[in-house]
């Protein structure tokens, strides 16, 4: 089997310069996957500009948390389930269309007590659902390292060309998502992860990356590719 990667840039909608980078870096022909924050400040413009680029997949990056922690009781699964169909709703509204596939912010539907009804609600709308089984998924791509006490400490050498490089030759076969947070740093960017964005995006814009997919033998696609891969009737899990 063929190696297949969906680069999968979070947050758009975030952010003016999260708009931006990502934009830029789908633009150069390597992301050709983002998850919108429908609640996000940019979320009207990320909508408009996913409709004049038709061939970024857009998703739902689902929301229940910030820099803060939980916005909503995450053991609550009702209210978890009111929550996402809003979204869910919201997301169809802005891009005139179901979204090409689920995650969440800081992975909150892998919570062992929520991933089987996040598991459920996927198959029931026919959504992929992020690290839930159909595809790889890899992390390894982020700026971060985390102590014992969940303390981020910076690792800009995670997101340089040579580490992405690293990832891309260990691929194994079939489909890998691959997370991205590409950004422009601007004046609304009020994140703990800004300048790792920034970092990321000239990362995914070297000139270096098209040729080195190449001689890899691996294909960028979207989430929009797997029913057709899988079979039609494929949904979440």
């Amino acid at each position: 089997m063929s190696k297949y990667l969906i680069l999968n840039a979070d947050d758009f909608g975030y952010a003016q310069g999260v708009n931006t980078g990502i934009i830029a870096a789908h633009e150069r022909g390597v992301v050709l996957s983002t998850s919108l924050m429908v609640d996000a400040p940019l979320a009207v413009e990320a909508a408009a500009l996913a409709k004049q680029h038709p061939r970024l997949g857009v998703g739902l990056h689902f929301t229940v948390t910030n820099q803060e922690g939980p916005l909503v009781d995450l053991f609550d699964v009702a209210v978890i389930e009111e929550e996402l169909g809003r979204q869910y709703r919201r997301c169809c509204e802005l891009l005139g269309q179901p979204p090409t596939h689920l995650d969440s912010h800081h992975h909150v539907h892998l919570r062992k007590e929520l991933k089987p009804f996040f598991i459920e609600w996927a198959r029931e709308h026919r959504l992929h659902l992020r690290d839930s089984g159909t595809s790889h998924y890899n992390g390894g791509f982020y700026g971060h390292w985390y102590d014992e006490k969940w303390q981020a400490h910076p690792a800009p050498e995670l997101i340089s060309i040579e580490n992405l490089e690293k990832i891309f030759r260990a691929l194994p076969e079939g489909i890998t998502e691959l997370a991205c947070h590409p950004a422009c740093v601007t004046p609304d960017l009020d994140s703990s992860y800004a300048a790792e964005r920034a970092i990321e995006l000239a990362t995914l814009l070297n000139p270096r990356l098209p040729g080195l997919l190449d001689e890899l033998g691996i294909v960028v696609i979207n989430f929009t590719a797997l029913p057709t891969m899988l079979g039609r009737d494929h949904v979440a899990a």
